[in-house]
């Protein structure tokens, strides 16, 4: 049976775990900024997703299927992730930066399908193994270890978890303080930067201290501008969900318990949403998982 929402969103070892996993995100992210960036907003991480969905989701027999620029255009469109044009150019972008390629055979001389490239599809698994480790983690279960022993399942995993992510409204709109950040390019990986930086974690505090934050250092990590950000954490001084111990802007920062629950409401939503979807792909076995809410976070890699 796949975990519970509630069950994930009441576990503070969960959320523990979810800690680590910001700390793989901003890492990831260091490793290669312009792939993560794709990542690092609500809007370029469904079409991201999407795109990936609509090539996994080909089906040979049927040339009209899989991922081509005018039916992804109207995907983004049709479920409200973007406009025409801001679909357009993030397809032009992938193909710019090497993370997508028309593919050289084409089924139809009307039209040209696109693939994900290998440094693509490496970091998506990379980013599914993650999600897979933490709900392991959870109960005791061996999906991680089930994906890499049938790794043939990945794409219709994928695409089964970027369908749900696309149709949900927890994860689309968490709450305003996690919208401030997820709708400007790169504000979701700041925002995992601040949550990494969370210590000792009790649920019921009002507030949580951070330590020091620099906005000229994020700013330069993470190629987002320094405008933007004194923006983003303007607004969420103003609804009461960050702040400075003194001057604003500079030293010790904290957020509130309210920004905090809705981080943690909105992973519980997406990791719950995962392992439906990987129920669903993967075959149950017969072997039973003991239940088991681990306090170790698991490393990413």
């Amino acid at each position: 049976m796949a975990v519970s929402v509630k069950v994930l969103a009441s576990s503070p070892a969960f959320f523990s775990a979810v800690l680590s996993y910001a700390r793989g995100m901003v890492e990831m992210y260091a490793a290669n900024p312009r792939l993560a960036s794709i990542f690092a907003s609500q809007q370029r991480w469904l079409m991201a997703q999407s795109g990936l969905a609509l090539y996994h989701d080909r089906d040979p027999d049927d040339p009209s299927s899989g991922l081509y620029s005018g039916r992804f255009i109207n995907y983004a469109v049709m479920h409200g992730i973007a406009s025409r044009n801001t679909a357009a150019s993030f397809v032009q972008e992938m193909v710019a930066y090497r993370f997508a390629r028309y593919i050289t055979v084409q089924p139809d001389k009307r039209s040209r399908p696109l693939e994900p490239t290998e440094a693509a599809l490496d970091y998506v698994w990379k980013w599914m193994q993650s999600h897979l480790a933490i709900l392991d983690s959870s109960d005791g279960q061996s999906r991680l270890a089930r994906l890499n022993e049938e790794q043939h399942r990945f794409g219709r995993l994928q695409a089964a978890v970027a369908q749900a992510l696309v149709g949900n409204d927890t994860v689309r709109r968490p709450g305003p303080t996690f919208d401030l950040f997820t709708w400007v390019n790169s504000g979701g990986v700041v925002m995992d930067d601040l949550f990494s930086r969370i210590g000792d974690f009790d649920p019921e505090a009002a507030r949580h201290a951070i330590g020091p934050v620099s906005p000229s250092d994020l700013s330069e990590r993470f190629i987002i501008s320094k405008t933007h950000l004194k923006r983003i954490f303007d607004k969420a001084a103003l609804l009461g969900n960050m702040g400075w111990e003194r001057t604003p802007g500079r030293g010790a920062v904290w957020l509130s318990k309210a920004f905090i629950r809705e981080y943690w409401d909105y992973q519980a939503e997406k990791f719950a949403l995962i392992d439906r979807a990987f129920e669903a792909t993967f075959p149950a076995r017969a072997e039973m998982a003991t239940p088991v809410l681990s306090r170790r976070a698991p490393a990413l890699t």
